[in-house]
């Protein structure tokens, strides 16, 4: 199937689970996960129309942004690297990893004055050492620590759930990530409006948006594996 194809099956996917608990399905953006594939095949992913192009390595992001770049919107979805925040800043739109103070300082750092970086703070909702981000308790305090950071906005929060053969069983991962975003927006933090919930991938994006989910982060389902 080329990616256009693919994008249409998703797309209706996500319109039935939409219809099913009640959402609107523009409130769901795709980010496809391009990290796996070729320069031409992230090149058919926007020519099929999708916007948000998600990469977790900074020297994959940057190759690919140097030839299309003012195609789309991009993503980066990995864990970052202190000493290559300025290899994606002007680049980057979304980082959907800020889980430390070290990394913030560097980003409020290198980004240009008058520019913002819309960040996804990381929550390691299932504790899984193998999963990196903060606790849902430190959470809090770690967006009050990032009020003096000017060139950061924290526009929602971001998980991965255990990857489980029975996608229901990731339901309690994506509901706790929900409350707490729920709750950070209660504190009404200016810098941090946190509205939005990144969280489901290829194998479990349908449990994530009838939990709230707004960007699913879908690779090999869309775009395939190279």
């Amino acid at each position: 199937m080329s990616v256009k194809e693919r994008l249409h099956s998703l797309q209706k996917q996500i319109n039935e689970v939409c219809k099913e608990c009640n959402r609107d399905p523009s409130s769901v953006q795709i980010v496809a996960v391009t990290k796996y594939v070729s320069m031409e095949t992230t090149k058919e992913a926007l020519d099929a129309g999708l916007v948000h192009i998600g990469e977790n390595r900074a020297e994959g992001a940057v190759e690919k942004w140097e030839k299309l770049g003012d195609r789309g919107t991009w993503h980066f979805i990995g864990s970052l690297q202190t000493r290559k925040v300025k290899q994606i800043t002007g680049k980057v739109k979304y980082l959907h990893s800020l889980d430390r103070l070290s990394l913030a300082q560097e980003l409020d750092k290198r980004i240009d004055d008058g520019h913002v970086m819309k960040c996804f703070v990381q929550v390691n909702v299932s504790g899984e050492e193998s999963k990196s981000g903060l606790s849902p308790e430190e959470v809090v305090p770690f967006l009050e620590s990032l009020a003096e950071f000017k060139s950061i906005e924290v526009v929602g929060l971001m998980t991965m759930a255990p990857f489980v053969e029975d996608p229901e069983l990731t339901r309690p991962v994506f509901k706790q990530l929900r409350v707490l975003r729920d709750k950070v927006q209660s504190l009404q933090l200016q810098h941090a409006p946190c509205t939005e919930l990144s969280m489901g991938m290829s194998n479990d994006f349908k449990v994530a948006i009838e939990e709230g989910a707004t960007f699913v982060r879908i690779g090999s389902a869309l775009v395939g594996r190279e």
